[in-house]
């Protein structure tokens, strides 16, 4: 069990998530309760159930603690936004070593099939099915900088502005902690003046599709970047179809599928 904890959360990876969630000790009265379940079993079990897309009843109990204490914890971190404070962590400690590249970002979205829940919508490309939308802004290297979610009935050029404003400010190996990418490469989905207006405004350089002018063939030079991305997260079982009827919920397993991938760079 020791193996299988700490190839899924290695000790790197555990000491950036001490930083992020401390653990607290319980203190109970003398002969009642059990003993606290091991602080790192729990995340491990989490991460298990977002690769391999299991149900949470179905989580092994080789872990050690029972299932709907895994629920109720990453239940509290979800609430608690762990797992984007992990994500910034993990990009601090990548900045620092110059592996974040800001010169050309894309962003992009991915739909996927969603039972019920906030944050959904009929799906226009899959016959009205409902579904939630996944946007990403990743850097030229692929590693996410910024996630959201919306229903899939939410036009992508509405996702622009929320997730721009919504990049962490990175620690830089120079000056203040930045925020904001050189350029950012987008499709013709969003080919709209105010957006252009707004990229000018923050001072970003952008690169638009035109719609009727420029072709679709070429829009793959910068964009595969952002695709490569979307097929990393495909990685994470759990993304495949929206079982979560909680909106934050949803998101946490994007922000853990993030993190791996982050994490997964910083050791390379």
């Amino acid at each position: 069990m020791t193996d299988l904890v700490e190839r899924l959360v290695p000790d790197e990876l555990w000491g950036l998530f001490r930083r992020v969630v401390l653990p607290t000790e319980v203190k109970r009265p003398q002969g009642e309760g059990r003993r606290r379940s091991g602080d790192r079993e729990v995340p491990a079990a989490i991460v298990f159930v977002a690769t391999s897309g299991c149900t949470w009843r179905q989580l092994p109990p080789v872990f050690g603690p029972c299932w709907q204490t895994v629920y109720r914890r990453f239940a509290q971190w979800s609430r608690d936004r762990v797992w984007a404070r992990l994500r910034r962590v993990v990009l601090d400690e990548l900045e620092a070593r110059g592996e974040l590249d800001w010169s050309g970002c894309a962003i992009d979205s991915v739909s996927v099939r969603a039972a019920k829940g906030p944050l959904t919508g009929p799906n226009p490309t899959d016959r009205g099915k409902l579904g939630s939308k996944i946007y990403l802004v990743p850097d030229r290297n692929g590693l996410p900088l910024s996630l959201g979610i919306s229903g899939t009935n939410m036009h992508d050029s509405q996702g622009l502005e929320p997730l721009v404003r919504g990049i962490s400010p990175i620690r830089s190996r120079r000056g203040p902690r930045r925020r904001r990418p050189a350029k950012l490469h987008t499709d013709k989905g969003y080919d709209y003046d105010h957006l252009r207006r707004w990229l000018r405004k923050r001072g970003i350089r952008h690169c638009i599709a035109r719609k009727g002018i420029e072709s679709s063939q070429r829009l793959g030079r910068h964009r595969w970047v952002v695709e490569r991305t979307v097929s990393w997260l495909a990685g994470c079982r759990r993304l495949h179809r929206r079982y979560e009827r909680k909106a934050d919920h949803f998101l946490a397993f994007v922000g853990i599928a993030a993190a791996l991938i982050c994490h997964r760079r910083l050791t390379k």
